[in-house]
């Protein structure tokens, strides 16, 4: 059983998501029942997403990098610096917009107790700004992701529509040869894209492990960014800001 889990897991994690029928094909000994027994247990293990008629794959939903809490372990000290430097840009007495994400959590924690109003739609975002006494939070509404914890969809598009922002921090879940900034969730890219048309700044958060990857959903091009804060630019990614008139930080 162990075994048939894991590999279906696996199966799920290299397709982005399977019906049940790709699974019936994939295991014709295993009746429906153990099947959907099998999904049950490993979407309560956070192993996968069931839905209707199949399953997605848990990174999938959450920008293809794993859940949140296994993120933040990731480039503990590339994030701090990231965030560091990014902290330095915000100017009190604006408004700004923090994206989801385990390093724009660590702009949200290392951000000066300065006034300014700060829009987020990341829970652990909004903690972080809580323990800031002149920091104002605004969460808008939407539907929660448990494993990114932040919140997307219809709602929080319409939400952000009627809102402007002097800055606004993008995290991005890849940046590719060419400068496409991508995400692995396609909720999640709708949002990024309404506050960045919505930003008159729009500074990008990226340590050097998004450099050279694709993910799956489209969020903006360098055109749309101004600032790009990082800890390591590669050469190649150097030229394409210079080229588009980006500043690197």
């Amino acid at each position: 059983m162990e075994e048939r889990r894991r590999a279906i897991v696996q199966l799920v994690d290299e397709l982005g998501s399977v019906t049940l029928a790709q699974l019936r094909e994939r295991f014709p000994d295993v009746s429906d029942v153990t099947l959907r027994s099998d999904l049950k247990a490993l979407d309560r293990e956070r192993c996968l997403v069931r839905t209707y008629g199949g399953a997605r794959s848990a990174s999938w939903l959450v920008g293809s990098d794993g859940m949140l809490d296994e993120r933040r372990s990731r480039n503990v000290g590339a994030k701090r610096a990231v965030a560091e430097k990014a902290a330095g840009l915000v100017r009190p007495n604006t408004t700004i917009y923090i994206d989801s994400g385990s390093t724009a959590t660590a702009l949200a924690a290392a951000l000066p107790d300065i006034e300014a109003l700060v829009v987020t739609s990341s829970l652990p975002c909004a903690n972080e700004l809580a323990r800031k006494a002149r920091v104002r939070c605004i969460v808008p509404g939407g539907r929660l992701n448990p494993r990114s914890m932040c919140l997307a969809g219809a709602a929080t598009v319409r939400a952000l529509e009627g809102l402007s922002f002097d800055q606004a921090f993008l995290a991005v879940g890849g940046i590719d040869e060419d400068g496409s900034l991508t995400c692995g969730s396609d909720e999640d890219a709708a949002v990024k894209r309404t506050f960045v048309e919505r930003a008159e700044q729009v500074v990008v958060l990226a340590d050097s492990s998004k450099f050279g990857l694709r993910r799956p959903f489209a969020v903006c091009g360098l055109d749309d960014v101004d600032v790009l804060v990082c800890d390591d630019a590669p050469d190649e990614l150097a030229r394409a800001c210079a080229a588009h008139d980006v500043e690197l930080v």
